[in-house]
């Protein structure tokens, strides 16, 4: 099985809602680090599993949104508590629709808020 992984950094703004977390519950902002693996188990003719260039154009576009945004203001977050799980796995989808290939089995989101912490979410595609 072959992974292609791409990072990024942004910085995206958010409140936990529904329950008592000190700080937290007030606007704060984290610069989440994110870290893109595709799987698939055959490269296709130029022996790419997906062309880099276009993962870095569907990345850039997708976090043009967040980058220094309100997650709770944004509709995908509607009625959610902006966790950094709810994050991943509405990352993981927003980039399964920009990146097609027909050799890629899995996509995985694994959204770091800090350097201990991260969430991921994993897709499968097939």
């Amino acid at each position: 099985m072959y992974t292609l992984a791409v990072l990024r950094d942004f910085i995206a703004q958010h409140y936990l809602v529904g329950g008592d977390w000190g700080p937290e519950n007030q606007p704060h902002s984290h610069h989440y680090r994110l870290e893109l693996r595709l799987e698939g188990s055959q490269l296709d003719e130029h022996g790419y599993l997906v062309d880099i260039v276009a993962v870095n154009a569907a990345l850039d576009a997708l976090l043009s949104r967040y980058r220094d945004h309100m997650l709770n203001d944004l509709p995908e977050f509607d009625g959610l508590n902006p966790s950094l799980e709810h994050f991943a796995r509405i990352l993981a989808h927003r980039l399964a629709e920009r990146l097609r290939a027909a050799n890629l089995h899995a996509l995985e989101v694994r959204l770091w808020e800090d350097e201990t912490a991260w969430a991921g979410y994993r897709l499968p595609l097939t």
